[in-house]
């Protein structure tokens, strides 16, 4: 799938809660050839911005040898240590400092995108003076698990955004075949962060764009019963991807990011039956929870060209089948969405 740097980046300010005010500055796409150089550029920037305000500082423990005793004295590393026989202190004491953990990550994002070879030399360049610019914070090594650990307040939550591409850019990123640097993976082809990112996309974009309705993600309460209550908690979680609710009409989306959009050969194409299966299991359970809303399904796939509309009504409900071009302008990408729930409200 082929996907313009531009709309990549409109994904991503979606899918993680970025698009504000209907509108965004689009930094650095214009004149950024692939999504490396875009993902560059964005920490970049964001970086150039924290340096301008001042990077965010917390309180970290620190003990010090000192001949002025100020904090907490640790009498039992001082006996250990024979301190006060040069003279010395031991004392824990709080010291704010710019090296905490977020702005760690940056840092450490930064040098690791420097060391990608796909990137142009002068950016590399800016990379690193960039990283060298967070004076006071120290380098660390990146893992998954050092991303969970992160907590942003609210007077952090310009990070939020930071943290999010820099995840993106750890996954990305391997070492390329010689060692001594690294390249960057299509992450477009990955089946495990693209379909969330799919999902958080149009979740965030109909609760942004989409005038009269609330869209959420719901878990559903199974109509099952069993002659041991027990079992009941074998039946997994049925968890919509996004519910579409207005005043009287309820819309049950399932986003599917999948290459092959169909099953079936080219001589005769089908919808691939696990995906309309689960979307008539969640639909089935919402009638019986809700018989007196308007109720429609739509499952909803991106393309990069190929466009697909199919229509039914299956149990009398109003179901379509559709593609998204998000190869297509944005505003088209835009028009193309709201229109496919404004198709379920034509029918009614």
């Amino acid at each position: 799938m082929t996907i313009p740097v531009r709309n990549i980046y409109y994904l991503l300010l979606y899918a993680w809660g970025h698009f504000k005010g209907g509108g965004v500055t689009a930094v650095g796409t214009d004149d950024s050839p692939d999504l490396p150089h875009l993902l560059a550029k964005v920490l970049n920037e964001g970086t150039h911005r924290l340096l301008r305000r001042g990077l965010d500082r917390g309180y970290v423990e620190i003990t010090e040898e000192t001949r002025s005793p100020r904090g907490k004295l640790r009498i039992d590393v001082m006996t250990k240590r024979q301190t006060m026989l040069r003279g010395f202190a031991v004392c824990d004491l709080d010291e704010l400092t710019p090296d905490v953990l977020h702005n760690q990550i940056l840092k450490a994002t930064l040098i690791s995108l420097a060391s990608c070879t796909e990137i142009k030399k002068d950016l590399r360049h800016e990379l690193k003076t960039s990283a060298r610019r967070m004076a006071g914070v120290s380098s660390i090594r990146l893992s998954a698990s050092v991303f969970r650990r992160v907590q942003l307040s609210r007077n952090t939550s310009q990070y939020g955004f930071l943290m999010r591409v820099s995840e993106l850019v750890f996954h990305a990123l391997l070492p390329d075949e010689q060692g001594s640097g690294s390249r960057f993976q299509n992450i477009l082809d990955d089946e495990t962060r693209m379909p969330a990112l799919f999902e958080d996309f149009l979740r965030n974009f109909y609760r942004s764009e989409l005038a009269g309705y609330s869209a959420n993600a719901e878990n559903m309460t199974w109509r099952a019963e069993a002659a041991d209550e027990a079992d009941l908690a074998f039946l997994p979680i049925m968890k919509t991807d996004i519910t579409l609710r207005s005043g009287h009409r309820t819309i049950v989306a399932d986003a599917k990011y999948y290459k092959k959009i169909l099953s079936g050969g080219r001589y005769d194409p089908k919808v691939r039956p696990d995906h309309l299966y689960q979307l008539s299991t969640y639909l089935a359970h919402v009638r019986a929870n809700e018989p007196e809303r308007v109720l429609s399904g739509l499952l909803i796939y991106p393309s990069s060209g190929k466009s697909i509309r199919l229509r039914y009504r299956l149990l009398d409900t109003a179901v379509t089948v559709a593609t998204v071009n998000l190869s297509a302008e944005w505003g088209e990408i835009h028009e193309e969405l709201i229109s496919l729930i404004e198709g379920f409200e034509m029918a009614a």
